[in-house]
C-alpha cells in the first residue's frame, strides 16, 4: 500500500519499510526527561509511562523508546542524524532544553551540519540543506 508514494502497512504504519532503520533504542537513566526533551526540541510524538517512555519521530518512520539498560552513546559510537528545517532554531531548542552543541555548524558539500549532546550524555547530529542563516 502507498501513501503519498510512501509505502505503509495496513493500519497506514510507515515504519514497515524493507531495510530502513525504522526503530531506535535510545540510552537514558531518565526517560521522562528525554522524552520531554526531544519532544520539545524536535517535536517528537512521545508516550510516557510510570515503567518506559517511547516515541515517534517526526516523519512517522521511525518509532523507538529510552532505554536505562544502555550506556549514553558519546562520541565515539553510532551518531544517528535529524534531519530539521531551521538549524538556528533547533540549536537554540537544544541548548534550552539542556543539551549541549559538541561540534559548531559547519559546512558538508551544500549541506549544514552539527553535533549536538542530549540531557543523557548520547550525541546525535542535525542537518539542514543550504548555509546557516
Amino acid at each position: 500500500m502507498t501513501e503519498g508514494g510512501k509505502a505503509t502497512d495496513e493500519d497506514g504504519s510507515r515504519i514497515f519499510r524493507s531495510n530502513g532503520i525504522s526503530f531506535l533504542s535510545i540510552p537514558s537513566v531518565d526517560y521522562a526527561k528525554s522524552a520531554e526533551f526531544y519532544s520539545a526540541v524536535f517535536g517528537w510524538k512521545v508516550q510516557v509511562k510510570p515503567t518506559h517512555a517511547s516515541f515517534e519521530d517526526g516523519t512517522g518512520h521511525v518509532i523507538g523508546h529510552w532505554e536505562p539498560k544502555f550506556r549514553s552513546v558519546g562520541e565515539g559510537g553510532i551518531v544517528p542524524f535529524i534531519y530539521v528545517d531551521g538549524l538556528p532554531a533547533v540549536i537554540s531548542r537544544i541548548l534550552a532544553r539542556g543539551g549541549e552543541i559538541v561540534r559548531q555548524p559547519y559546512p558538508e558539500g551544500d549541506l549544514t551540519v552539527a553535533l549536538f549532546r542530549d540531557p543523557q550524555g548520547n550525541v546525535l547530529g542535525v542537518w539542514q540543506r543550504g548555509p546557516m542563516v
